[in-house]
């Protein structure tokens, strides 16, 4: 391990600092009402809060708290990750004995009136020995 060491500092091994670039994707901050459809539960609503995290995005691509409220059911907090107006998101209802928590994805636009609006499937692994389900929202 010390000759690798002595090899790497003897070729001028450096560190650069990274200069991020400027986030320059759409935000999509704020709150949705949603209706969804699960495998297992079947229709409901919920309201989800997104809110972009600057520190953590750059370029085309934003870091996010995610919060799903579900009546009846629960909070789902989580992060979600976007490209453009792609987004991954992970969340967990904080009942984690129930292990109803899952990883997303969602396409979002823009409807007629200028809001953000989004489609998500998602799949949950473990809850009721694997699920998956829809949600469509609409940005208040």
């Amino acid at each position: 391990m010390l000759k690798q060491i002595g090899f790497a500092l003897t070729f001028g091994l450096s560190i650069t600092a990274y200069a991020k670039p400027a986030f320059t994707g759409p935000d999509f901050s704020g709150q949705y009402e949603c209706t969804g459809m699960d495998d297992h539960e079947g229709k409901y609503t919920g309201k989800i809060t997104l809110q972009l995290v600057a520190s953590q995005s750059m370029g085309n691509y934003g870091a996010y708290n995610f919060k799903l409220d579900v009546p009846g059911f629960g909070s789902y907090p989580g992060h979600a990750a976007a490209s453009g107006t792609q987004m991954a998101i992970h969340f967990a209802l904080t009942d984690p004995s129930t292990k109803d928590y899952g990883t997303g994805i969602a396409n979002f636009s823009k409807n007629k009136d200028g809001k953000w609006i989004f489609h998500k499937y998602y799949y949950e692994p473990e809850f009721k020995s694997g699920n998956f389900g829809e949600e469509d929202c609409v940005q208040r």
